[in-house]
């Protein structure tokens, strides 16, 4: 039985000339016809199933429709179209820094971030100092939360939900919250969670990411469906083509789909052995690179592909 089936689904958003206007003026509009509605589809037609233990790994571009998904698969929004069912408990990571108050304090922030995620006082008080050390904060806990740097933020918002024990795990790009250290530490985390049999959702511009914990792949693009499979390695290559410039393949199901994928793959591939055979970097790990290594990186590519370029900013600087 599916912990997760979404068959056909749709998710729509309502815009109008109607916001921003006082009661008066909504009515009069209401009244005379004279307001308009227009409807935008974020998503449309998205089928796919997750049976127990299984992680699904989402890609798409920005404006793809990966978050307004997520958001239907956790309830927050209903599709307007088809069917979304999940069985079990359900913990989502998304927007972690949000909920915060600046002005108190980091222990009374943990406090309360707890509570507003269903913890009782007696799991907090026996997991705060845990928290604290696994986020790197246990100095900084008299500070307030606006005191901290952004990446503290998110490091301690992730230390906080990461005390679950859910049935699915819905995930938008948390795991690339802090710096090197600390995302190879919530990588490790997500993995001892998942390892426990729960069914996981990523979103993540991580390719890597993607290709190291998911077992499932679905494509979107502007709301349609390219693809759901198993095959995470030839959809990963082919969406990393895609990215550089290639062509987006119709859709699963579509003439020309397969081949178009398999072309993709096929470049990337090929891309990826002419990195290796000139000692350059797959460009999708330099986020997980030290500083140093990541800008020797991106001057090695630089230098490649575009010297003048480089040239010019070296003489500006």
């Amino acid at each position: 039985m599916a912990v997760i089936e979404c068959k056909d689904v749709g998710i729509r958003y309502k815009t109008g000339n109607f916001r921003g206007i006082g009661l008066k003026e909504y009515i009069m509009k209401r009244a005379t016809s004279r307001y308009e509605v227009n409807e935008v589809w974020a998503d449309k037609h998205i089928n796919f199933a997750l049976e127990k233990g299984e992680m699904l790994g989402i890609i798409g571009t920005n404006g793809a429709g990966k978050s307004t998904l997520l958001k239907a698969v956790t309830g927050i929004m209903l599709p307007a179209e088809g069917s979304l069912r999940t069985r079990g408990s359900i913990a989502a990571f998304l927007e972690l820094a949000t909920g915060f108050d600046p002005e108190m304090t980091i222990r009374e922030n943990t406090y309360l971030r707890g509570a507003m995620l269903g913890y009782t006082r007696a799991f907090m008080l026996e997991r705060y100092d845990s928290i604290l050390e696994f986020a790197g904060l246990t100095e900084f806990q008299d500070y307030t939360f606006k005191q901290l740097s952004s990446g503290m933020k998110s490091r301690l918002a992730f230390a906080i939900a990461a005390q679950v024990d859910p049935d699915i795990l819905i995930l938008d790009e948390v795991l690339s919250v802090g710096d090197g250290a600390f995302r190879k530490k919530s990588g490790d985390k997500m993995r001892e969670i998942l390892s426990a049999g729960v069914t996981g959702v990523l979103v993540s511009h991580s390719i890597s990411q993607i290709r190291e914990l998911c077992n499932k792949v679905l494509w979107i693009d502007h709301g349609h469906q390219i693809t759901f499979s198993d095959d995470v390695e030839l959809y990963c290559d082919a969406y990393e083509a895609f990215l550089r410039g290639g062509t987006l393949p119709p859709l699963q199901g579509e003439d020309g789909h397969a081949e178009q994928v398999a072309r993709l793959a096929a470049d990337q591939r090929a891309y990826k052995e002419e990195l290796a055979a000139k000692g350059l970097e797959d460009t999708d790990r330099i986020s997980e690179m030290t500083k140093e290594q990541a800008v020797a990186t991106a001057i090695r590519i630089l230098q490649e592909h575009q010297p003048d370029a480089l040239n010019k900013q070296l003489r500006s600087g």
